[in-house]
């Protein structure tokens, strides 16, 4: 069971800079207010569940299990832990986490209720579905008591959130003393030659990917944008070291295609 959090005290969002309606924030390359964004995401993700799995394959040829499987080797689940999977999705990474640990419990929180609907479908197949629970929530504002976790993982989710400094601030509030942070995203590739490819491959492989496969040409040059976005490594890192982690550390992946990093609340 989770451990729900009772009474909020007080907002994980800082309104010095005015609400929600009037701040800016951006979606891929449009300028927006922050207000609209958890819904435009919501609509992305609503959009492609039903063939976010088959998707990821196709675009990362495959790619992104290593990633993930690399993620658990650094982070080593050990038998007992509780971790909590933010932006989980269709349950990747706490199936992974359920496998390696052996005796475990894993939450995923989800903004997107079909992305856990099409989760919950394959916990069931691989029968892993006592050992999970699925949420839908908001990764700035976490539905749980402080220090409620061992673990918390995001994994492809933490560009898409409104603020990911609240997020990571939250983060720290919900580990237990001791527990770890792991933080996986497509990154900044450092080697310019490289980038140029990859962006020639992501601005028009993927959404052509999208709209023959998910339908979707719109939602995946969102995920594309978005990913342009995101800070770079060091700049992320930082972020993390501001939310209060130790010991904090970042991988290179595919040479910078993605990255790893990790922090502790010590």
């Amino acid at each position: 069971m989770v451990c729900l959090r009772r009474k909020t005290k007080g907002r994980v969002m800082d309104d010095r800079n005015g609400t929600g309606a009037d701040r800016r924030t951006h979606f891929g390359y449009e300028d927006i207010a922050e207000g609209e964004k958890a819904g435009r995401v919501r609509g992305v993700f609503t959009s492609v569940a039903s063939r976010y799995d088959l998707m990821n394959d196709v675009m990362s040829g495959g790619v992104h299990r290593l990633w993930k499987d690399a993620m658990m080797d650094w982070l080593a689940p050990r038998a007992g832990q509780r971790l909590l999977d933010v932006a989980g999705g269709t349950g990747d990474i706490a199936f992974r986490f359920l496998r390696r640990a052996g005796a475990g419990h894993a939450t995923v929180l989800d903004l997107t209720e079909d992305m856990l609907v099409a989760g919950r479908k394959r916990a069931e197949a691989e029968k892993l579905s006592a050992s999970l629970d699925w949420l839908v929530g908001d990764a700035m504002a976490l539905p749980f008591e402080d220090a409620s976790f061992d673990v918390y993982t995001i994994s492809f989710g933490i560009r898409n959130v409104t603020r990911p400094q609240d997020a990571l601030a939250e983060a720290f509030r919900v580990l237990k003393p001791g527990g770890r942070l792991m933080v996986l995203e497509f990154s900044q590739v450092p080697n310019p030659a490289l980038a140029r490819a990859y962006d020639l491959y992501s601005f028009n492989a993927i959404p052509a990917m999208g709209q023959v496969i998910a339908g979707d040409r719109a939602s995946y040059q969102y995920l594309v944008e978005s990913i342009r976005r995101f800070p770079d490594q060091e700049t992320f890192l930082g972020m993390i070291r501001a939310a209060g982690f130790e010991q904090a550390k970042y991988r290179n992946l595919t040479m910078g295609v993605a990255a790893l990093h990790s922090g502790w609340k010590l």
